[in-house]
């Protein structure tokens, strides 16, 4: 690895002009001396096309054509992507400053790491902060177990993606995580503990308006594994615990979508399967319970304590991003 390894992102874009522009300038202002920016747009037709072309002269690569998805868009920048480290970041996701650096600092200083991930501030209407996405240091059972990352807060080597192999194409909704338990099953990955990059929570959002898919794929997710040799053995051990977060993350996304009945259902039948985690998860099932009952504004003072935090990372993203809101 040179003393600068080159560093390639790949932005997904479809129908997202609202976004676009602060996400590639998000990644143009890291200023990183080796960057290999790719974008793939889907054919467009919301103005997003004009937005690219204006920061072409510096972006690498970039096309604008029909695809099958988010999974193809992003596997077509893995496959002209030359970096030594690589990442994706979607067309309405952000990089925080000095994120890409502080990735890098990282996997060069642990070269026995294969993916390192850092922590997510949450945006929701009109950017205003909505939550703070603070991780653990994850193993391979861990995210067996659907203890999920951020994937906007995500670096790896491009070593470890050319021997793991690209997205799974079968996989709409939880397809990052399955290549994050592929990489996990042969190097090891790491949390940062930094606050790398900024999520947004929008009404087209998938995360949002397809909520109650990713719950179902989680299952699906959750068969594979027993099903693979590689993770066979480790699921037998733990089947109890990745069913029960397989609920607990059907829980979460039906909590994001609006439906509480269902949620309080899930997290019943994942503290059927591992009761410490969702007993860990109480503010949130309190929340729901407000909801349920009509009691939003007592159910929300439960759902966090955080405001601190969330308050510090918010002035962290406007520090950085409100003064990058045009042309660099």
């Amino acid at each position: 690895m040179s003393s600068i390894p080159r560093v390639s992102v790949i932005t997904p874009s479809y129908n997202q002009a609202e976004f676009l522009e602060q996400t590639i300038l998000s990644v143009l202002n890291q200023h990183y001396p080796d960057l290999e920016y790719i974008v793939v747009d889907g054919n467009s037709n919301d103005g997003s096309v004009d937005i690219i072309r204006k920061y072409e002269d510096r972006i690498t690569w970039w096309v604008s054509e029909p695809d099958h998805g988010q999974a193809e868009a992003i596997n077509k920048g893995f496959s002209r992507a030359t970096g030594e480290i690589v990442a994706w970041l979607n067309s309405d996701d952000l990089y925080l400053q000095g994120a890409m650096q502080s990735a890098v600092d990282y996997l060069m200083a642990n070269p026995s790491c294969g993916l390192v991930y850092g922590d997510v501030l949450s945006l929701g209407e009109h950017d205003l902060p909505i939550n703070l996405q603070r991780f653990s240091q994850y193993d391979l059972p861990d995210l067996m177990k659907f203890r999920i990352i951020g994937q906007p807060a995500v670096f790896l080597r491009g070593s470890v993606l050319q021997e793991t192999g690209f997205l799974d194409n079968h996989f709409k909704y939880l397809l990052d995580h399955h290549l994050w338990l592929r990489i996990a099953e042969k190097s090891r990955i790491a949390y940062s503990g930094k606050l790398w990059a900024a999520a947004r929570y929008h009404a087209a959002a998938k995360n949002l308006a397809q909520a109650r898919f990713f719950g179902e794929e989680a299952f699906r997710l959750a068969d594979w594994m027993k099903e693979t040799p590689e993770f066979e053995q480790i699921y037998r051990k733990h089947e109890q615990e990745i069913l029960g977060g397989a609920e607990w993350l059907n829980a979460y996304y039906q909590s994001v979508s609006g439906a509480p009945r269902l949620v309080l259902q899930s997290y019943w039948k994942s503290f059927r399967y591992d009761p410490g985690r969702v007993l860990k998860d109480w503010k949130r099932i309190l929340f729901t319970l407000g909801s349920l009952f009509g009691l939003e504004k007592p159910g929300r003072a439960f759902q966090t304590g955080k405001e601190r935090e969330i308050a510090q990372a918010y002035q962290h993203y406007l520090d950085y991003i409100k003064p990058s809101s045009g042309a660099i």
